[in-house]
């Protein structure tokens, strides 16, 4: 009866350590957070056809950290149009583009993005599009983005699945770089 007892609490106790560690979201989430009102310079190392992109010199700002809720705005050059908007529920991750003009309304294409179909990893988390999104531009239906983190290194991913069409900038965590004003819709 002893070795029984002694058992059941040794059980019982691994099973309150487990519940209380984080999950890999939570994990990658709080690796983001880290870099709270940092900036990094990027760029672009797969799919640089495009000529905003990679002539111009490209910044991510992990600009606001709430509870449930990073946003990083990312610039090009001059354009200070874009933001990734991440956010913690229930143990997946939201990914949102918020897209603004100068004046800071919202772009007619915002907002497009994905959850997570599981916790992920806590170095990379996977975003295939979402029903709003495929509705907003149905040739995107098959976009899947992904974000990685790791200790030197942060990047932002898309694939166009049955398409060539894959794009990736890699952002240096260990350099940080001069804030760039706020992003259009955004007060200092």
């Amino acid at each position: 009866m002893k070795r029984f007892l002694t058992s059941a609490i040794l059980f019982c106790s691994s099973v309150v350590a487990l519940a209380q560690q984080p999950n890999d979201a939570h994990v990658f989430f709080n690796k983001i957070k880290q870099h709270c009102n940092k900036s990094y310079e990027g760029k672009v190392t797969a799919g640089a056809g495009n000529d905003d992109f990679s002539k111009n010199k490209l910044v991510m700002h992990v600009r606001s950290c709430e509870e449930n809720r990073i946003r990083i705005p990312f610039f090009v050059g001059e354009d200070r149009s874009r933001t990734w908007i991440l956010s913690l529920e229930n143990d997946r991750i939201l990914l949102k583009h918020d897209h603004r003009h100068e004046d800071g309304s919202e772009d007619k294409v915002t907002q497009y993005g994905g959850w997570t179909p599981n916790a992920g990893l806590d170095t990379i988390q996977i975003f295939p599009a979402d029903s709003y999104t495929r509705d907003l531009y149905p040739h995107t239906a098959n976009n899947v983005w992904w974000i990685t983190i790791n200790e030197t290194e942060f990047t932002y991913n898309l694939r166009r699945i049955g398409s060539e069409r894959v794009f990736t900038v890699t952002f240096d965590l260990t350099k940080e770089v001069a804030t760039p004003k706020a992003p259009w819709g955004w007060k200092d």
